[in-house]
Formats: C-alpha cells, structure tokens, sequence
C-alpha cells in the first residue's frame, strides 16, 4: 500500500487547533507570537497557521513558566531549538542545560538565603553588632564601636 502525502495545509495547525491541543488560549498565543516566542505563517485570507513543532514549543514555555523563568530567558531557550522542523531529543537537551544551570544558580541563592534566616532566627539576637543578616561581613567593626561614619577624621 502506498502512503498518500498529506497536503501542506494539513501538516499546519490553525490558532483555535493549537489553542485546543495544547490548552493554551488563543490570546495567550497570540500574545506569545507578539514576543517573539512562537511563529506563524499567513494564508491568503491573513488566517494564522502554526507547524506542528509549535505545540511542542508552546509546552516548553508553559513548563518554564511554571518554574518562574521570565519571558527573555524563555526566548533565549528557543532561539537554541531549531526552526522548521520539531525539536529532537537532543535539541531538547542542550536547550534545558542552559535553563537547568539557570535554574541551579536560583536554588543555590534561595537555600543561602534560607540558611542565613535560619541561623538568624536561631540565635533570636536581631543584633546591629553581631547579626549576619543584618550586618553581613560588618566591615565598620574594624574601625571600633559606636557610630563610625559620624565620628569627624
């Protein structure tokens, strides 16, 4: 049996059949084109009409979404994937290693944070003097107590 080649209107989905598959609204994907996120085509009567690629796009931004990445670190991602055709595996993967570094440097500053407000309101002393979150590093200690950048040279 011979396979019957799709005509090319076929392989591309409209606006209201991307918003369908992949739960996205159609302003969300309009919007999404205004930033440059996703593309389209035009036909003749200016009707949008989306590759199939675009829902696995559409997807990869919704995910990103959800884990707080802002919308240009979300750009900068796609610009890794490949135009025209879906994104394989290892598209996919050297796309998410740049978010997945991104991603580590966020938890490696939130779990510091954590730790200094953990030990801060261990120790309940809230001192201007002593406090490591209050005063990190206190650089003025050195110069002795009381109010040093008034003190006259």
């Amino acid at each position: 049996m011979t396979e019957v080649p799709l005509p090319a209107q076929a392989k591309e989905l409209t606006i209201g059949e991307l918003s369908r598959r992949s739960g996205v609204p159609s302003s969300t994907l309009r919007y999404y084109e205004r930033q440059k996120l996703i593309s389209s085509t035009r036909t003749v009567g200016n009707q949008r009409r989306y590759t199939r690629d675009t829902l696995r796009r559409v997807a990869f931004i919704r995910a990103s979404q959800q884990v707080g990445a802002p919308l240009e670190k979300i750009r900068f991602y796609l610009s890794l994937l490949p135009a025209g055709r879906t994104p394989t595996q290892e598209d996919w993967a050297r796309a998410s290693f740049c978010y997945h570094q991104e991603l580590q440097k966020q938890i490696d500053y939130l779990e510091r944070l954590r730790d200094r407000l953990a030990s801060c309101f261990g120790c309940g002393c809230l001192s201007v003097d002593a406090c490591a979150l209050l005063n990190p590093g206190d650089r003025l200690a050195e110069e002795g107590p009381g109010a040093v950048r008034m003190r006259e040279p």
